[in-house]
């Protein structure tokens, strides 16, 4: 059975850190694509960054430079290092089965992440 299970969000400060963690079971990480997805309230779900199953990454326009994603094979996991955290990045933190919300056919239940002062 396939699942994910996200972890780490938490309250941070403007300008502070968190690192988000996936954890995967049912499936191996380098047979599959896991994307990051956030949902703000009163917002759609838009995405954050991806790690194919070969290794690359991609991130969308607001987060490059802030966020780091990264895979560890041995423990199945995906991490979402997110630096210079501002209230914009305020939202519920998903991963998914994919690189693209229509694609993904297996979702974690969210971390909330809030940052405020």
């Amino acid at each position: 059975q396939v699942q994910l299970v996200e972890s780490g969000g938490g309250h941070v400060q403007p300008g502070g850190s968190l690192r988000l963690s996936c954890a995967a079971s049912g499936f191996t990480l380098d047979d599959a694509a896991i994307g990051w997805f956030r949902q703000a309230p009163g917002k759609e779900r838009e995405g954050v960054s991806c790690i194919t199953s070969d290794g690359n990454t991609y991130y969308y326009d607001s987060m490059k430079g802030r966020f780091t994603i990264s895979r560890d094979n041995a423990k199945n996991r995906v991490y979402l290092q997110m630096n210079s955290l501002t209230p914009e990045d305020t939202a519920v933190y998903y991963c998914a089965t994919a690189c693209t919300d229509g694609a993904a056919d297996h979702w974690g239940q969210g971390t909330q992440v809030t940052v405020s002062s």
